[in-house]
């Protein structure tokens, strides 16, 4: 018999509503561009008022285009490294790790804080070489849970600007230190991102706040030894807006005109 979840969050957990909505609508949408169908599962489940996450409908697209861009960095990351261990920070309700179907050779660790985890553990299945660790991932303990014997790579999706710049920068370090070598793959708001929060519908709605905001990859670079940025693509330049429509499409290429909104979302990779 299907279950009917209720969820109560608040702050910056609560914005994971959103995004699972936007992956819903997007999976059951004519044309769906991530097609995440265990999103619309999840979302049939809970008892919450997804209408009122402050997410538009036609935000869709962009939800489905900015996870898609991560999954696709995982996989390709995976496909040079079939042993590896996948830390998914900040999981949220995201079901990324059932999208990428890794190999039987990847240890793959969500991350979040307990009551998000009891949640996932009600709304997806078990499976091989998958863990979940209920844990804040500021908080150190929860990295000693995790054999540091394989490369690592670390996904975080709509979780550094709810890290306090200390707390993002110290994060960053354990796992520099604690693996032989890896990847980092993550989306980051420049400091005048930050400061439009106010603007963020969904962060006003779930009463959230924005703290860390990145302006270029020397910065990332700065916080350990040995961490180069390999890649930094505005959120406006990854691939599949060329799908949408005549309308959408325009906005974007102005967006990617005008340096300030070209870099005020940008999508990280680090190596190590």
């Amino acid at each position: 018999m299907a279950f009917m979840a209720k969820v109560h969050l608040t702050g910056a957990q609560a914005t994971m509503l959103a995004t699972l909505y936007g992956r819903a609508l997007d999976a059951e949408s004519s044309h769906p561009l991530l097609n995440d169908t265990m999103a619309l599962d999840a979302v049939r489940k809970i008892d919450a008022d997804f209408g009122a996450t402050g997410l538009h409908r036609s935000d869709r697209i962009t939800v489905a285009l900015r996870a898609g861009h991560l999954d696709a960095w995982t996989r390709e990351f995976l496909a040079t490294h079939p042993e590896a261990t996948v830390l998914h920070l900040g999981c949220g309700l995201d079901s990324r790790v059932y999208r990428v179907d890794p190999g039987p050779g990847v240890r793959w660790f969500d991350v979040d804080y307990p009551d998000v985890i009891e949640l996932r553990r009600r709304l997806y299945p078990p499976r091989d070489g998958y863990e979940t660790i209920a844990s804040s991932v500021t908080d150190p303990a929860w990295l000693t849970r995790v054999p540091a014997d394989r490369p690592v790579l670390v996904v975080a999706e709509g979780l550094t600007m709810y890290l306090r710049e200390d707390e993002g920068r110290a994060l960053v370090r354990r796992i520099v230190d604690r693996f032989p070598a890896g990847q980092f793959v993550f989306d980051a708001f420049s400091r005048r991102g930050i400061r439009m929060q106010r603007i963020n519908k969904v962060v006003q709605v779930a009463g959230a706040t924005l703290h860390w905001g990145v302006d270029d990859g020397a910065e990332l670079e700065a916080i350990a030894p040995g961490l180069r940025c390999v890649t930094a693509l505005s959120a406006f330049s990854i691939e599949g807006y060329e799908k949408l429509g005549l309308g959408y499409r325009a906005l974007v290429g102005v967006a990617r005109l005008l340096p300030v909104m070209r870099r005020m979302s940008v999508f990280y990779r680090l190596e190590f």
